[in-house]
């Protein structure tokens, strides 16, 4: 392939993916505006008409602030690529570093830093402009810059060691290369499965023992009842940050902690929150976790494959916008280019995505009916979409093409037909 053709070819799949992303969210901005003045007749008993305006109005900012995001995005892209920027910023590490190992490091980091400070005015709009206007930021602007300072640290303590050997061995492990990253990349995410729970997310909140010893009760009962076993109960001060509120398990293996916002535990009765676990447990004992991490290990390794493929083709470099280096690696550079381009490429995949997750919830809903009470988690879904401002009328192409979970009418609906 020519270099002329591979830039014509992202060209296309640029506008395509920019053209049908702009498509799905004006439709569902219509959708939902269309639909804001009337709850739908299945909820209609249980959510007000202010809610529901509020939902919508909440979709609309965000899918327009969306639109935004992405025209920003498609800008910073081609500035990277076609207009020169990844170039440019090669050169001027080429002359302060040469090349070498220290020059690919610096590229990588430097191109993380850069991105991100072009990023941080739209993160600082949606934390202070667009949730504080819905009434869900809780953070101030300092506790806002402190995960932000704490979140870069974190990132080069982890990732500059794990890019170092991954470019130690794009060098030196010949044309097998992406197979041994493969498994060094795999080990590293099932590493920090197993230290996420412990040692990072408390460095960004706090986690107390469950103290409501009803409701654990309740809870070790469910878990006794599926057969799960956790290294504990806890509530996480998630109202430092959000009004959102929400439950997960996370950890891996022996590690496996349950974590309750307590925004939820505030607001939900414990039967509720009984109903919403038996949900959670339902994705661990059905092995959704596990086929989640299977098919994100089979795909990271087809994508490094292709990588070790394109790496080695000048027209990869030339075609957006960089000349390769002369006897020198250019490996950091092909790990920046392919990360950029690569959702221009497959963003027409994620609908499959989206289809095996909503089956997983299904299936999970499922679960949670027989280990707890349907009616329980209908009400509790129906607090959960009220207080996160949920729209109950998106789009149904745009919730197809996006969604992880069902739309809530068809998901309560399936709920009222498993308690029926």
């Amino acid at each position: 392939m020519s270099s002329l053709a591979f830039s014509v070819l992202f060209v296309v799949f640029f506008l395509l993916t920019l053209g049908l992303r702009f498509w799905l969210a004006n439709r569902q901005i219509r959708h939902v505006l269309r639909h804001r003045d009337r709850v739908p007749a299945e909820f209609s008993h249980k959510v007000s008409l202010a809610t529901h305006r509020k939902a919508a109005d909440y979709t609309v900012a965000k899918t327009r602030f969306g639109i935004a995001c992405l025209l920003w995005g498609g800008l910073t892209l081609v500035g990277f690529t076609l207009l020169g920027g990844l170039q440019a910023l090669s050169s001027a590490l080429l002359g302060l570093a040469g090349p070498g190992m220290i020059y690919q490091l610096l590229l990588v980091a430097a191109f993380a830093v850069l991105a991100g400070a072009l990023d941080l005015p739209f993160d600082y709009y949606r934390q202070f402009v667009l949730e504080q206007r819905f009434g869900f930021n809780k953070m101030s602007v300092r506790l806002w810059g402190l995960d932000a300072l704490k979140g870069l640290l974190i990132g080069a303590a982890l990732g500059l060691p794990l890019l170092w050997v991954v470019l130690q061995l794009m060098e030196s492990t010949g044309s097998l290369w992406w197979f041994w990253t493969w498994l060094v990349w795999s080990a590293f995410q099932l590493l920090m499965m197993v230290l996420y729970p412990s040692v990072i997310a408390p460095l960004f909140n706090k986690f107390t023992p469950l103290a409501d010893e009803g409701l654990q009760r309740r809870i070790e009962g469910l878990m006794t009842r599926v057969g799960f076993a956790s290294k504990g109960l806890f509530v996480m001060d998630g109202s430092r940050r959000s009004a959102h509120g929400n439950a997960y398990f996370s950890g891996f293996g022996a590690a496996k902690r349950i974590v309750f916002f307590d925004t939820l535990i505030e607001r939900l009765a414990p039967h509720e929150i009984e109903a919403v676990l038996a949900h959670e447990l339902g994705h661990f004992k059905l092995r959704h976790i596990v086929k989640r991490i299977a098919v994100m290990f089979a795909v990271s390794l087809a994508f490094l494959a292709l990588l070790g493929y394109l790496k080695e083709q000048s027209w990869f470099y030339t075609g957006l916008g960089v000349t390769p280096l002369l006897g020198a690696p250019n490996d950091a550079m092909a790990l920046l280019l392919f990360m950029l381009v690569l959702p221009m490429f497959t963003f027409f995949l994620a609908p499959l995505n989206a289809i095996t997750s909503r089956k997983h919830e299904f299936e999970a809903d499922a679960f949670a009916a027989k280990h707890s009470d349907a009616n329980h988690l209908v009400s509790a879904l129906v607090k959960m979409y009220e207080d996160n401002a949920s729209t109950l009328t998106p789009d149904p192409l745009h919730s197809a093409f996006y969604d992880s979970h069902p739309p809530a009418s068809v998901r309560i609906a399936h709920l009222n037909g498993a308690a029926a």
